[in-house]
Order: structure tokens, then C-alpha cells, then sequence
């Protein structure tokens, strides 16, 4: 990417522990560092073994375990999470596992003004952003506000072995993701572009990896440095049609988040990509191609993951309407979002035809 120098960026006051066995050994002190007394834990129904394991090691700073994190954080399910930590006298929020826990620690977050630890068991990325979602009545509404960016990130490699392989892939195929819509982003910068670059080199690197030993703990590190990074892109850029096309087949049709988000990455990036020369460039470089459309594709099929939102569970008959939601939402994109244009990505998604 040749150097413009032109551009704005701001970097977010976050710590970042990072270690095989951090979450146990290294929350506590986390949360002493930020003189955090009485801490709320809150998780999913599949990551509450691990984040028991933490509690306990907080031991007396702990106020309660709250083990009922959903995907895309249903609104109802704020509320009572926020009740809950308002009961507790919590004075800080831990959040352990993937997306949909630390989804609703930033949704205590930012209701409360409480500072959020995450701990991440996926390579979902959103500990390293200002960005919240809700889900009501059938639509995902998503802000940006710093209160509910991390004050502390502990990654812990080993946390993610129990990741499975299906799991894996299409996390870090998630992660990519805020990577890749970052390098066309209107505030990108050449920072980002490193760490875009660097976050997609080595996430493509490690997948591969992962699919054929998942136990193997030095590529479980490096997928989550790859997450860190690319996280960091999307906490300082604006999102385009990518993660509107998400939220809207997430919000409303219900499709899970990171298998969406895989299967929609290569047909976006296409769409897109007449308008980028600059961002194919730099990607072009990291996937080692000359089509990285066709890359992250092949790439998606070749370890076994999903390639279609009809595979996804989504209908036919439902392309019509989504393609007016996305096309009706205002945000910044390099290539002019139509109804037409969003039908023809979303067909091609649906089919899982080569992009």
C-alpha cells in the first residue's frame, strides 16, 4: 500500500497480557491492577468450566458467576445481566469466551460505566474494540463507545484447545474478516495496514495448522495473536458492507455469527474489489495470490467449512428482503451499495458459487 499522508488514528488505552495458563495466573492480577475488588464473571453455557477456573482463582474479588451469554446478545438478556451485576455490587466485569460472553460484558458495560476484562477463547476479536451489539425484535443494532472497550485483554493460547476444529476455522475466518474490511475502511491508515497485513499472513498461516493438529499450542498462539491484530483493525475503522450484510443475516435470520461470516468474506471482497487496488495490494501480499477473493474461498473450503448461507440454514425466498435491509442501511462503502448489487452478493453466497 503505498504510504498516504493523510489520515487520522487513534489508539485505545488497553493492557494486553499474553501467555499459555494466563487466564487463571494472570486475571487476578488484571483485575488488581485496575483495583477491581468485586468482579461479576460472566460466560456462555460451553465456556463455564473455564471461567469457574477463573473465578475461583479471583477467589474473595469474585461477586458471582453468570453463565448465560447468547449469541448476539439478545437485549433481554442485557437487562438481566445488568441486574445481576447491579445486585452483586460488582465493580467490574470479567468476561470468558468467545464473542456472544464478551458481547455481553460490553453490554453490562455500557449500561453501568463498569470496566470489562476479557478473557477470549475464540479468535472472534472483539476484545480489541469499542464496537456493542444488541439484538431486539429481530434486528441487530451495533454502536461505538469506549466504555465498552476492555481496560485489560488476557490471552491465553491454551484457552483455545478445546476450541473445536469447525469452530476454529471459521473464528479465524471471522477474525480475517475485520482484517480484510479494515485495509478499505474511509479512516484506514498505514498502521492499519500493517497490522492487517501481518494479522492475515499469520492467521492463514496457522488454520491450516490447527485443522491438522488442533492440540498444537504454538499455532494456537499465533491464530490468537492473528485475532489480536485484526481485532485492533476493526476497533479503529468504520465498517462496511461486510459486517453490515452480518449483522443483518444474524440479526434478523438468526444465522450464527463467525460461519456467516466465513461464508460471506470472499463474495464482499468481490463485490468490493474493482474500487481497492490498494487493499488488494497489501492482501494480495499476505495470501501469497493474485485472487484473494478466490483465496480466502478455496481457503474456507479446503478445511472443511461452510461455503454457502443455504448450508447456513437461510431461505431463498429470504434474499429479496435482506438485500433491501442492507442496501437501506447508510454507511461508508467503497463500491455504491444497491439493492441490486446486494441481491447479486448475496446469490452467489447463497449458491457457494466460486467468487
Amino acid at each position: 500500500m503505498t504510504f498516504s499522508g493523510d489520515f487520522t488514528y487513534e489508539s485505545r488505552p488497553v493492557r494486553v497480557v499474553f501467555r499459555p495458563g494466563a487466564a487463571v495466573s494472570a486475571t487476578p492480577g488484571e483485575a488488581e491492577h485496575l483495583g477491581l475488588r468485586r468482579l461479576l464473571v460472566v460466560c456462555g453455557s460451553r465456556g463455564e468450566a473455564v471461567a469457574r477456573a477463573v473465578a475461583e482463582a479471583l477467589g474473595d474479588s469474585c461477586a458471582g458467576l453468570h453463565a448465560e451469554a447468547r449469541m448476539h446478545v439478545p437485549v433481554e438478556d442485557a437487562d438481566r445481566a445488568v441486574a445481576v451485576a447491579r445486585e452483586a455490587g460488582a465493580d467490574g466485569v470479567v468476561a470468558v469466551g468467545g464473542g456472544s460472553s464478551i458481547g455481553l460484558g460490553k453490554a453490562i458495560a455500557l449500561r453501568t460505566g463498569l470496566p470489562l476484562i476479557a478473557v477470549p477463547s475464540t479468535y472472534s476479536g472483539s476484545e480489541m474494540t469499542p464496537v456493542w451489539g444488541l439484538t431486539e425484535g429481530g434486528s441487530k443494532r451495533t454502536g461505538r463507545d469506549p466504555k465498552v472497550q476492555p481496560r485489560s485483554v488476557v490471552y491465553d493460547p491454551e484457552l483455545t484447545l478445546s476450541l473445536p476444529v469447525p469452530l476454529t476455522v471459521t473464528s479465524g475466518v471471522n477474525a480475517l474478516a475485520h482484517a480484510v474490511e479494515a485495509l478499505y475502511a474511509p479512516d484506514t491508515s498505514p498502521l492499519i495496514a500493517l497490522m492487517a497485513e501481518e494479522g492475515v499472513r499469520a492467521m492463514t498461516e496457522a488454520l491450516p495448522r490447527l485443522a491438522g493438529d488442533p492440540a498444537d499450542v504454538e499455532a494456537r498462539g499465533q491464530a490468537l495473536y492473528a485475532a489480536w491484530l485484526c481485532g485492533s483493525c476493526l476497533g479503529s475503522t468504520t465498517m462496511g458492507l461486510h459486517h453490515k450484510l452480518c449483522h443483518a443475516l444474524g440479526g434478523t435470520y438468526g444465522l450464527p455469527h463467525a460461519e456467516t461470516h466465513t461464508v460471506v468474506l470472499p463474495y464482499a471482497l468481490a463485490y468490493n474489489a474493482p474500487e481497492i487496488p490498494g487493499a488488494l495490494t497489501v492482501l494480495k501480499r499476505a495470501l501469497g495470490t493474485d485472487d484473494p477473493p478466490h483465496a480466502l474461498w478455496e481457503l474456507a473450503g479446503r478445511l472443511g467449512a461452510p461455503r454457502s448461507l443455504a448450508a447456513l440454514g437461510l431461505q431463498e425466498t429470504d434474499l429479496a428482503e435482506a438485500a433491501v435491509q442492507v442496501a437501506g442501511q447508510p454507511y461508508a462503502n467503497p463500491r455504491p451499495v444497491t439493492v441490486d448489487g446486494v441481491r447479486a452478493v448475496l446469490e452467489a453466497a447463497f449458491q457457494g458459487r466460486r467468487p
